[in-house]
Protein backbone atom coordinates (compact mmCIF):
# COMPACT_ATOMS: atom_id res chain seq x y z
CA UNK A 1 0.00 0.00 0.00
CA UNK A 2 1.25 3.03 -1.61
CA UNK A 3 0.46 6.50 0.87
CA UNK A 4 1.48 9.44 -1.45
CA UNK A 5 2.92 12.37 -0.24
CA UNK A 6 -0.28 14.96 -1.86
CA UNK A 7 -2.37 12.47 0.70
CA UNK A 8 0.11 12.89 3.81
CA UNK A 9 -0.42 16.61 3.24
CA UNK A 10 -3.66 16.79 2.44
CA UNK A 11 -4.36 14.97 6.20
CA UNK A 12 -2.25 16.73 7.56
CA UNK A 13 -4.44 20.12 6.14
CA UNK A 14 -7.39 18.59 7.77
CA UNK A 15 -5.55 18.01 11.10
CA UNK A 16 -4.21 21.58 11.25
CA UNK A 17 -7.94 22.97 10.32
CA UNK A 18 -9.66 20.80 13.04
CA UNK A 19 -7.81 21.98 16.02
CA UNK A 20 -8.15 25.60 14.46
CA UNK A 21 -11.96 24.70 16.73
CA UNK A 22 -9.72 24.12 20.05
CA UNK A 23 -9.79 27.16 21.61
CA UNK A 24 -9.69 27.31 25.22
CA UNK A 25 -10.60 30.09 28.14
CA UNK A 26 -8.09 32.90 28.10
CA UNK A 27 -6.26 33.81 30.80
CA UNK A 28 -8.24 37.36 31.31
CA UNK A 29 -9.35 39.32 34.44
CA UNK A 30 -10.32 42.42 31.90
CA UNK A 31 -8.43 44.73 33.98
CA UNK A 32 -10.04 43.62 37.62
CA UNK A 33 -7.44 44.21 40.33
CA UNK A 34 -8.48 41.65 43.14
CA UNK A 35 -7.69 42.48 46.62
CA UNK A 36 -4.58 39.79 47.04
CA UNK A 37 -2.61 41.67 43.56
CA UNK A 38 0.37 42.43 44.20
CA UNK A 39 -0.02 46.04 43.99
CA UNK A 40 -2.33 46.54 46.37
CA UNK A 41 -0.41 44.53 49.03
CA UNK A 42 2.69 46.54 48.20
CA UNK A 43 2.90 50.46 47.91
CA UNK A 44 4.70 49.73 44.05
CA UNK A 45 5.91 52.52 42.22
CA UNK A 46 4.83 53.45 38.79
CA UNK A 47 7.96 52.73 37.99
CA UNK A 48 8.17 48.96 39.15
CA UNK A 49 4.57 48.24 38.14
CA UNK A 50 5.35 49.24 34.38
CA UNK A 51 8.41 46.81 34.19
CA UNK A 52 6.42 44.18 35.62
CA UNK A 53 3.35 45.01 33.32
CA UNK A 54 5.36 44.62 30.46
CA UNK A 55 7.96 42.13 31.02
CA UNK A 56 6.03 39.97 33.92
CA UNK A 57 2.42 39.99 34.24
CA UNK A 58 1.27 37.92 30.36
CA UNK A 59 2.75 34.73 32.10
CA UNK A 60 2.96 35.65 35.89
CA UNK A 61 -0.67 36.96 36.61
CA UNK A 62 -4.50 36.58 35.46
CA UNK A 63 -4.49 39.29 32.80
CA UNK A 64 -2.34 37.74 29.64
CA UNK A 65 -1.85 40.03 26.86
CA UNK A 66 -2.57 37.87 24.15
CA UNK A 67 -0.64 38.34 20.38
CA UNK A 68 -2.48 37.85 17.07
CA UNK A 69 -0.84 34.58 16.87
CA UNK A 70 -2.84 33.11 19.84
CA UNK A 71 -5.22 32.21 18.06
CA UNK A 72 -3.52 29.73 15.71
CA UNK A 73 -2.91 26.07 17.12
CA UNK A 74 -0.42 24.95 18.16
CA UNK A 75 0.52 28.76 19.22
CA UNK A 76 -1.84 28.41 21.63
CA UNK A 77 -0.89 25.30 23.35
CA UNK A 78 2.37 26.26 23.29
CA UNK A 79 1.50 29.92 25.49
CA UNK A 80 -1.11 28.16 27.46
CA UNK A 81 1.25 25.99 28.84
CA UNK A 82 3.83 28.55 29.54
CA UNK A 83 1.41 30.53 31.22
CA UNK A 84 -0.24 27.75 33.30
CA UNK A 85 3.58 27.03 34.32
CA UNK A 86 4.27 30.58 35.26
CA UNK A 87 1.57 30.63 37.12
CA UNK A 88 1.94 28.01 39.07
CA UNK A 89 5.31 29.00 40.17
CA UNK A 90 4.41 32.84 40.69
CA UNK A 91 1.05 34.67 40.31
CA UNK A 92 1.17 38.60 40.77
CA UNK A 93 -2.58 38.96 40.44
CA UNK A 94 -2.78 36.48 44.36
CA UNK A 95 0.14 37.18 45.66
CA UNK A 96 -1.03 38.04 48.66
CA UNK A 97 -2.82 34.97 49.32
CA UNK A 98 0.64 33.50 49.90
CA UNK A 99 2.17 33.41 53.39
CA UNK A 100 4.42 36.03 54.13
CA UNK A 101 7.11 33.15 54.03
CA UNK A 102 6.71 32.44 51.12
CA UNK A 103 5.95 36.06 49.72
CA UNK A 104 9.37 36.67 51.20
CA UNK A 105 10.92 33.54 49.25
CA UNK A 106 9.18 34.44 45.95
CA UNK A 107 10.70 38.37 45.82
CA UNK A 108 13.84 36.43 46.64
CA UNK A 109 13.60 34.45 44.04
CA UNK A 110 12.64 37.11 41.66
CA UNK A 111 15.92 39.09 42.11
CA UNK A 112 17.68 35.69 41.27
CA UNK A 113 16.01 35.28 38.63
CA UNK A 114 16.72 38.65 37.52
CA UNK A 115 20.26 38.82 38.25
CA UNK A 116 21.19 35.46 36.22
CA UNK A 117 18.91 36.61 32.90
CA UNK A 118 16.63 33.40 33.50
CA UNK A 119 13.39 35.68 33.61
CA UNK A 120 12.10 36.47 31.33
CA UNK A 121 12.45 34.53 29.08
CA UNK A 122 14.27 34.50 25.95
CA UNK A 123 11.33 32.34 23.82
CA UNK A 124 9.09 34.98 25.13
CA UNK A 125 11.38 38.67 24.66
CA UNK A 126 11.79 36.84 21.12
CA UNK A 127 8.89 38.32 19.93
CA UNK A 128 8.11 40.91 22.34
CA UNK A 129 10.93 43.14 22.73
CA UNK A 130 9.87 45.71 24.69
CA UNK A 131 9.65 42.81 27.63
CA UNK A 132 13.84 42.58 27.96
CA UNK A 133 15.01 43.97 31.27
CA UNK A 134 17.38 46.78 30.35
CA UNK A 135 20.40 47.04 33.01
CA UNK A 136 18.58 50.03 34.73
CA UNK A 137 15.14 48.04 34.66
CA UNK A 138 17.27 44.87 36.50
CA UNK A 139 18.43 47.50 39.04
CA UNK A 140 14.82 49.52 39.62
CA UNK A 141 13.14 46.04 40.05
CA UNK A 142 15.59 44.69 42.38
CA UNK A 143 16.28 47.78 44.05
CA UNK A 144 12.65 48.20 44.91
CA UNK A 145 12.47 44.42 45.87
CA UNK A 146 15.08 44.65 48.40
CA UNK A 147 14.47 47.40 50.13
CA UNK A 148 11.02 45.24 50.88
CA UNK A 149 12.70 42.81 52.90
CA UNK A 150 12.62 45.36 55.60
CA UNK A 151 8.52 44.82 55.43
CA UNK A 152 8.94 41.11 55.55
CA UNK A 153 10.25 39.51 59.01
CA UNK A 154 10.00 36.03 57.68
CA UNK A 155 11.75 34.19 54.85
CA UNK A 156 14.83 36.27 54.42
Amino acid sequence: MKISVKKIFILGLIIFLLIQFYQPARNLDYGQVLPSHFSKIYAVPSDVKNILRTSCYDCHSNNTQYPWYSYIQPARMFLDSHIIEGKENLNFSTFGDYSQRKQGNKLERIVKQIESDEMPLASYTLIHKNAILTQENKKVLINWIESKRDSISIGF
